[in-house]
Order: structure tokens, then C-alpha cells, then sequence
């Protein structure tokens, strides 16, 4: 019974550490960096705070209160009365008392100024969700770019690892082939430094791993030692005519465009709000005071209407106005230019992605083709009939076809979020 507990007890600390860690996918990725990530956290603060400015904004439409009190003592009272000089001395009045009132005013009409600056508010608010968006966007595809680094230097890995175990399989035969005199040691160190090579290549592939992964981390919000990434095969490739799209028709669901439209709407305000400044501004209101100065109580409630004309003002304000006119021009202008800039981005992340497609398959087809040559070169070499320096090329170039595939696969994946991202989606 005691063998068989020691016995599991080595069993359960010989498993690897990342036995315990928590694997994680490409999904779990994106939604951990979008929960914790620092840049999403502000994104969200910013919406609040363009929240917050519109309901401030509302409050325009509630009349303003305003509440006022005054306590006075003096030495003597304000009004002096000599009424007979050389007879009475002087009397004094209020020398002391309070005074308070409260007035409220509800605006009647302020040239669409409150309109606007609600308007404007929710332009904003709307702004800031659209700015959210574009943050996401680009958190995703950074949290992308990480794992699929991290997916790809895995894959290159195992690539090294296989041409480790071709050379043992060779060191082995040409250790045979020395013992028996059909060659010299040189060959044999010929495998031993490309063994070390492969060593130094395999040492540089871990030194990346742990470097992409803590970026990961940081960027996901996890700690290097509490997770670890679920090895991908990297053979389904969806093909990108799957997700083409009209661009023209795309272009209205992109967070970039409606930016733009927001921004002549703002313009707009902005050119109303100036307009309205110098207008005529009419409000109604009612006060209530209440003083005891000359000992005795005064209560006194009105209501009032008022009108204010912003004359001189108006020498000014035709300026401003034909400012924010030339404004919403430059505002319009940008939004046709940069309507185009996206048609033409959308275009190119097109062509990148179909080229990264194929480039796919080419490398695909170039493992198959160094495969075969490294077959024939085996069977030539145990036949006598080519060099172990050709046999040595034939592993190399089957590594380097394996990590081409590798850095096109991983970089087509990235080049489809891009695709994605770039027709608001």
C-alpha cells in the first residue's frame, strides 16, 4: 500500500506545471483583454463622462433657482436724520437686521440655444461609444497579434524539436558509417554543429514564448504562472471569400464613418449655437424677499418677464457665425476624404488578406515538396549516392518551408481580423 502512494505521489509531481494552469483559447483571450484591459477601462470611464456632460446638458430646461441672505450689524445705522441740530442729536436707522430672498427663472425662449447644446451633448455621447468601439477594435487585434505570436513560435517549436530527432536519426547512422570506415569524423561533426545550431534556434524560440506570453498577460490581465494557451493545429483556414463584402455598402458600419457623420452634425450645432448667442432671449420668473431693517417685516412676492437683446453683440457674432459656416465645410469636406481613405483601406486589407491566403498554399505546397526531398535525400544518402551536406540541406530546408507555413498561417488569421475590423465588423 505505501509503494503505491509514493508511487502516486511522483506521478502527481512529475506533471508539467501547465497541467495547472488554466488553458486558454483565442476567445477566452479576447474577452478577458476586453474586461480587463486598461485602455477598455478608460474607454468606459469616457462614455460616463460624456453621459454625465448630457445630463448635465438637460438640466438647462429646469429653471434656475437662486437664494440670497444678508445679516448686518454696525456701530450705527445706515441712514442718519438731523432733524434739529441744535436742539436733538441725530437719529440713526437700520443699524442692524436681515434681509433674504429667492428668485426662480424659467427661459422662455434662448435662440435654440438649450436645443442645440442637448444636441450637441448627445452628439458627443455618441461620439465617445464610437470612440469605445474603435478601442475595442484595436484591443482585440493586439490581443490577437499576441496569441497568435505565441501560437506560432509553439508550432515552430515542435518544428525544431522534429528536426532534433532527424539528426539524432542521422548522427546515429553516420556514427555507424564511421565505426565501419565508410567515412570520416568530419561528417560526423557536421551533424554535432548543426545539432547545436539547432539547440541555439530551440533556446530563442523558448526566450520568445516567455516574452509574448507575458504581454499576453499583462494585456489580458493574468499573471504568466496562472495560465497557459491551448496549442492549435493551425490547419483550418477559412477561406477569405467567406467575408467579402460591398465596400460601399460597408462603409456606413464603420465606427471611422460615423465619426465623420458625427462630426458635421457637431459642426452644425456648433454653427446654430453661434446664431443662436445672438438672438433675443425671453424668461419669466417669480421672487419672494423678506427684510426687518426698520424693525419691522417686509414681505414682498412678484413675478417678472424678461427680454435681453444681445445688440453689440452682434458685430461680433456675424463673424463667429461665418466662422463656424467655414467649419462645417472643412468638417464636410474631411468626412468625403476620408470616406474614400476607408474605401481604399478596405480594398487593401482585401488584397492583403487573399495574397496571405495564398501564400498559405504556396507554403503548404513547399512542405510537400521538401518532404519528398528529404526522403530522396536519405534513401541517396544510405545509398551512397549524395552527401550528407545535401541530407543536411534537405532538414533545413524542411524546416524553413514548416516555419514559412507557420508565419503565413498566423499572419493570415491576423490579416482577416484586420479584414473584419475594416467593414465594421
Amino acid at each position: 500500500m505505501r509503494k503505491v502512494i509514493i508511487a502516486s505521489i511522483l506521478i502527481a509531481l512529475s506533471q508539467p506545471a501547465w497541467s495547472q494552469q488554466k488553458a486558454l483559447t483565442l476567445d477566452d483571450c479576447r474577452g478577458m483583454a476586453l474586461e480587463n484591459n486598461v485602455r477598455m477601462k478608460n474607454a468606459r470611464i469616457g462614455i460616463e463622462q460624456a453621459r454625465q456632460v448630457r445630463r448635465e446638458a438637460l438640466t438647462k430646461y429646469f429653471p434656475t433657482v437662486k437664494a440670497q441672505g444678508v445679516w448686518m450689524t454696525n456701530d450705527h445705522g445706515l441712514i442718519e436724520l438731523d432733524i434739529l441740530p441744535s436742539i436733538l442729536p441725530p437719529m440713526y436707522f437700520i443699524d442692524n437686521g436681515v434681509m433674504g430672498a429667492v428668485t426662480a427663472t424659467q427661459p422662455v425662449l434662448a435662440g435654440g440655444q438649450i436645443v442645440n447644446s442637448n444636441k450637441l451633448a448627445k452628439v458627443g455621447y455618441e461620439v465617445s461609444g464610437y470612440r469605445a468601439e474603435q478601442t475595442r477594435d484595436e484591443v482585440v487585434l493586439t490581443t490577437e497579434e499576441y496569441y497568435w505570436q505565441y501560437i506560432g513560435l509553439q508550432e515552430k517549436l515542435r518544428t525544431v524539436d522534429m528536426v532534433g530527432q532527424l539528426l539524432a536519426s542521422t548522427y546515429k547512422d553516420v556514427d555507424l558509417y564511421v565505426k565501419a570506415g565508410v567515412t570520416n569524423r568530419n561528417d560526423l561533426m557536421k551533424v554535432q554543429l548543426k545539432v547545436n545550431s539547432v539547440k541555439s534556434t530551440r533556446l530563442e524560440i523558448e526566450n520568445g514564448l516567455s516574452i509574448v506570453k507575458m504581454l499576453l498577460g499583462q494585456y489580458i490581465g493574468m499573471g504568466t504562472d496562472d495560465f497557459a494557451i491551448a496549442p492549435d493545429s493551425l490547419s483550418k483556414l477559412p477561406a477569405p471569400q467567406n467575408y467579402k463584402v460591398d465596400h460601399l455598402q460597408a462603409l456606413p458600419n464603420t465606427f471611422s464613418y460615423r465619426m465623420l457623420t458625427s462630426n458635421v452634425e457637431a459642426a452644425k450645432l456648433q454653427k446654430r449655437l453661434a446664431v443662436g448667442k445672438n438672438l433675443p432671449t425671453i424668461g419669466v420668473g417669480a421672487s419672494y424677499s423678506y427684510d426687518n431693517w426698520l424693525d419691522n417685516d417686509h414681505r414682498l412676492g412678484m413675478v417678472f418677464a424678461s427680454v435681453s437683446v444681445p445688440i453689440s453683440d452682434w458685430w461680433g457674432g456675424s463673424h463667429a457665425i461665418k466662422k463656424q459656416k467655414l467649419s462645417l465645410q472643412i468638417a464636410e469636406l474631411e468626412k468625403e476624404d476620408a470616406s474614400q481613405l476607408l474605401l481604399i483601406r478596405m480594398q487593401k486589407c482585401w488584397n492583403d488578406l487573399t495574397e496571405a491566403y495564398n501564400q498559405v498554399a504556396l507554403a503548404k505546397e513547399s512542405i510537400a515538396t521538401a518532404q519528398e526531398n528529404l526522403r530522396l535525400n536519405n534513401d541517396y544518402y544510405k545509398a551512397g549516392t549524395s552527401t550528407l551536406t545535401d541530407l543536411l540541406d534537405a532538414q533545413t530546408s524542411l524546416q524553413e518551408a514548416r516555419d514559412q507555413y507557420t508565419d503565413s498561417y498566423t499572419d493570415y488569421m491576423v490579416k482577416l481580423t484586420l479584414y473584419l475590423q475594416a467593414t465594421g465588423r
